[in-house]
């Protein structure tokens, strides 16, 4: 299996601020969507695809993407999203990363707004 590479809060940041195309893919539960989420106004698109439904309705993720954007796959903490982007990258899908400490990560050092939970 391929794995996805990592991306930290801080590369994360930095890609958004940069020119690159970014596309958030969320995989947590809707409470928790509805609790907290990264403010997606600097990136191409923001998905949200609970993992439990991520392999069914995978066909999303391959239609939002330009050919070099990036997809950053975040959960709470890694965990999920690991699994998803591994998913992904194992079935070819270029530019493919995870966000190491997932949500939390981003709301302790990036966007102290963000509720943690």
């Amino acid at each position: 299996m391929t794995n996805a590479q990592q991306v930290s809060a801080t590369e994360l940041h930095d890609l958004l601020k940069s020119s690159a195309e970014v596309i958030l893919l969320d995989v947590r539960q809707p409470d928790e969507r509805q609790y907290a989420f990264i403010d997606s106004a600097q990136a191409a698109a923001d998905l949200f695809i609970p993992l439990g439904e991520f392999q069914a309705r995978a066909a999303e993720v391959e239609s939002h993407k330009p050919e070099n954007a990036f997809i950053v796959v975040y959960c709470h903490h890694g965990v999920r999203s690991q699994s998803a982007a591994n998913w992904l990258a194992g079935r070819g899908m270029k530019h493919v990363l995870n966000l190491t400490g997932g949500i939390d990560a981003w709301s302790l050092i990036i966007d102290k707004t963000v509720p943690r939970y």
